[in-house]
C-alpha cells in the first residue's frame, strides 16, 4: 500500500514539559488508524501538527502525495455565527450542508423550523457535533482526522458514522475513547506512550490483548535478567572468597616451603586469575545495571473516590406539568416526574430532544413552564458536556481549592495524585491542561465538596479509557443521587436503576432495569427480538418485509452484544483470577456469548 505521509522524529515541548519526544510512524493511503493514549499524552497536539496548525520543535512530516485535502473534526468546535444560515453563507453551500444534516440517517435535525434560522447556541451538543461532521464531509477530504467524533452522538449517530467511514475512500485517523467505535472503524492502533509511538496492527480489542501480552513478555524478560544478575552477584562473592583464600595460601605455602619461589608464585598466579574473573563479572553486572532492561511500568490507574454526606429529605426533584420550547420548536410539554434521594437515574433520548436543557433547568441555568422543585438542601455537583469555563483560567489546579492547613493540603494533593495529576500538571495554568485533565479536575471538585447529588452530562467525553472504567466503578460505590446523561449504553445499564426518557414530546419516568427498555428501544418494538409484534405482522401481508424487519432487529441487538462483550473482555483482562469479580465477569461473558450464538 502506498504511503500518504511519514512522521519522522517529531518533538514538541510546551515550556519545560516535553509532550512528544521522538514520534515516528507511517500512514498508508486508504488506511484506518486509531490514535490512543492517556489524557495529556499529546494526541490532539500530534493531530494539530499533521493538520499544520501547530509546528513541531524538531522532526518533519514527509508527504508522498501533493495537495492533500485534510478534513479535521476538532474535539470541541466553536462557531462565530449566531445562526446556521449565517454560518453556511451562500445558498449553494447552504443547500449542500442542508442535504447532509437533514437527510443522513443519524444526523437529521428537527426540520420543524427553517434550517437557516436555527440558532447555534440553542443546538444540543449532539447537533453541534453533527454540524461539524457535515462541514468536514462537505469538503470531500483525502485525509480525515476525527478527534473524539462520537462525543455527544446518540446511538443512531454513532451507527451512521460507522457506516459512512466504511464507505469513505480516503485515509482516516481517529482519536477516540470509544472502544466499540474503534473496533468497528480502525485497522491499526497508534498509542502515544511516554512521548513515543507504539504500533499495533489490529483494532482496539487486538491492541488491548497485544499490549497486555507485550507487557507480560517484558516482565518475563526482566525477571530472567534479574535472576541472571543475582547469579552474577553470587559468583562474584564466591570468586572473591576463592581469591582471598588463594592470596592467603600463596603466603602460607611460601613460608611452609622455606619461601621457595616456585610454589609461592603458583598460588599468586592462581589468585591473580581469580581477581581477573572477579573484575570481569563485576563489569558484566555494572553493564546490566546501567544498560540492561528496566522494570516495565504497568499502566497507571485513576482513583475516583466519591464521598457522600448523609442529608435529610427524601425528595430531591419533582416536576409537575413542565414544558419547554424555543420559538415554535417544542422540546417537551406536560411532563411530570420525580427523583428520590439515593436513586441513580439515567436521562435518555435522541440528540436535540432536550436532555441538556432539562439538566440546565435543574441547576437554574434555564427556565421551564410549570412546577419544578429541586431540594434546597442538596449539594449538587454538575458536570457539563464541555469544560470551556476553564479556557481563560490562569489559576493552577491547586488554586481552585481552599488549601487550609497542612492536613487539608495533604488530603487535596493525595486526591489529585490518585487522579494522575503529577507535580508538573499541578503547577500548570488550568487553561493549558488537556480537556481530559480539566474534566478530572472538575470531578475532583465534586469529591472535595462531598456532593450528595451528581448531575453528569456526558462525563466520559474527554476521559481516557482507563478513567472511564474507574469512574464507572466509583459511581457504583457512590451512595448519593445520580442523574446521568451518557451515550455509553453499557455505563447507563451498569450505573442506573431508573430512567427519565424523552419520548413523543414528553419526559417519562421508567421504573426497573434500564437494560430492558434500551433493548426494546434499539429493537424498535415493545417485544423481544424473538417475538416480533404479531399485530403489525398480520396487518402487513408481505412476509418478506417481516423477515427484513426481524433481521434488522437481530443485527442491531448483535451490535449491542458485541459492544458489551468487548467491554466485559476488557474488564476481565484486568481482573485477578480466582476472585469474586473475575467469576462474576466470566459468567457475564459466557451469558453474552450464549445470547450471541443464539441470535447468530
Amino acid at each position: 500500500m502506498a504511503l500518504l505521509f511519514q512522521c519522522i522524529d517529531i518533538k514538541k515541548d510546551f515550556g519545560m514539559q516535553t509532550v512528544l519526544k521522538q514520534v515516528t510512524f507511517d500512514i498508508e493511503e486508504g488506511g484506518r488508524f486509531g490514535l490512543v493514549g492517556k489524557n495529556g499524552a499529546g494526541k490532539t497536539t500530534l493531530a494539530d501538527i499533521i493538520y499544520g496548525s501547530v509546528k513541531p520543535d524538531e522532526g518533519s512530516i514527509i508527504w508522498h502525495k501533493k495537495d492533500v485535502r485534510i478534513g479535521y473534526l476538532r474535539q470541541s468546535a466553536f462557531y462565530t455565527s449566531e445562526t446556521l444560515g449565517g454560518l453556511l453563507g451562500d445558498w449553494s453551500v447552504k443547500k449542500q450542508y442542508s442535504s447532509l444534516i437533514s437527510t443522513a440517517d443519524g444526523l437529521a435535525f428537527d426540520m420543524t423550523d427553517r434550517l437557516e434560522d436555527r440558532r447555534i447556541d440553542a443546538l444540543s451538543g449532539g447537533e453541534r457535533t453533527k454540524l461539524a461532521l457535515a462541514r468536514v464531509w462537505a469538503d470531500e477530504p483525502d485525509l480525515l482526522i476525527l478527534d473524539e467524533p462520537t462525543n455527544h452522538l446518540d446511538y443512531k449517530g454513532v451507527r451512521w458514522l460507522i457506516d459512512e467511514l466504511a464507505r469513505f475512500p480516503g485515509t482516516i485517523l481517529i482519536i477516540s475513547h470509544d472502544r466499540y467505535f474503534l473496533d468497528k472503524t480502525v485497522q491499526c492502533i497508534l498509542e502515544i506512550d511516554d512521548g513515543r509511538i507504539q504500533e499495533y496492527r489490529g483494532n482496539y480489542s487486538y491492541y488491548r490483548a497485544e499490549k497486555r501480552k507485550r507487557y507480560e513478555d517484558m516482565i518475563h524478560a526482566y525477571e530472567v535478567q534479574k535472576r541472571y544478575k543475582e547469579k552474577l552477584a553470587q559468583e562474584i562473592r564466591q570468586l572473591r572468597e576463592w581469591s582471598a583464600k588463594a592470596h592467603r595460601d600463596s603466603t602460607k605455602k611460601g613460608r611452609s616451603s622455606g619461601l621457595k619461589m616456585g610454589l609461592k608464585e603458583y598460588h599468586r598466579v592462581k589468585a591473580k586469575k581469580l581477581d581477573k574473573r572477579v573484575k570481569s563479572k563485576i563489569k558484566q553486572l555494572e553493564k546490566l545495571n546501567t544498560e540492561g532492561m528496566k522494570k516495565p511500568v504497568a499502566e497507571a490507574g485513576v482513583k475516583f473516590s466519591f464521598e457522600y454526606g448523609e442529608k435529610k429529605g427524601r425528595r430531591i426533584i419533582e416536576a409537575i406539568n413542565i414544558s419547554k420550547s424555543f420559538g415554535s420548536r417544542i422540546l417537551f410539554s406536560d411532563s411530570s416526574f420525580y427523583v428520590l434521594r439515593g436513586e441513580r437515574v439515567g436521562i435518555f433520548g435522541e440528540n436535540g430532544c432536550g436532555k441538556t436543557t432539562l439538566v440546565k433547568a435543574l441547576i437554574g441555568q434555564e427556565t421551564v413552564e410549570g412546577g419544578l422543585f429541586v431540594s434546597p438542601n442538596a449539594e449538587i455537583g454538575y458536570m457539563s458536556q464541555d469544560v470551556h469555563d476553564f479556557s481563560d483560567n490562569n489559576q493552577t489546579a491547586l488554586d481552585l481549592f481552599d488549601m487550609g492547613d497542612r492536613r487539608e493540603q495533604g488530603r487535596i494533593r493525595t486526591m489529585l495524585a490518585n487522579m494522575r495529576f503529577t507535580a508538573d500538571l499541578l503547577s500548570k495554568p488550568v487553561r493549558d491542561l488537556s480537556l481530559g485533565e480539566q474534566t478530572k479536575l472538575k470531578l475532583a471538585s465534586f469529591i472535595y465538596r462531598q456532593c450528595d447529588v451528581l448531575i453528569l452530562d456526558e462525563p466520559t467525553n474527554h476521559l481516557d479509557l482507563h478513567a472511564w472504567e474507574q469512574l464507572e466503578d466509583a459511581l457504583l460505590q457512590y451512595d448519593g443521587t445520580i442523574l446521568l446523561v451518557t451515550h455509553d449504553r453499557y455505563m447507563l445499564e451498569q450505573v442506573c436503576d431508573k430512567l427519565l426518557v424523552f419520548e413523543a414530546g414528553k419526559i417519562k419516568r421508567i421504573e426497573g432495569s434500564p437494560a430492558s427498555y434500551l433493548k426494546n428501544y434499539t429493537n424498535g418494538t415493545v417485544d423481544s427480538v424473538d417475538n416480533v409484534d404479531k399485530k403489525s405482522r398480520n396487518k402487513n401481508n408481505d412476509p418478506a418485509k417481516d423477515v427484513d424487519k426481524l433481521e434488522r432487529i437481530k443485527a442491531e441487538e448483535l451490535m449491542i452484544l458485541e459492544n458489551q462483550i468487548i467491554t466485559v473482555l476488557g474488564r476481565l483482562s484486568l481482573a485477578k483470577p480466582d476472585t469474586e469479580e473475575y467469576e462474576k465477569l466470566d459468567a457475564e461473558f459466557k451469558a453474552l456469548m450464549a445470547r450471541k450464538q443464539e441470535l447468530s
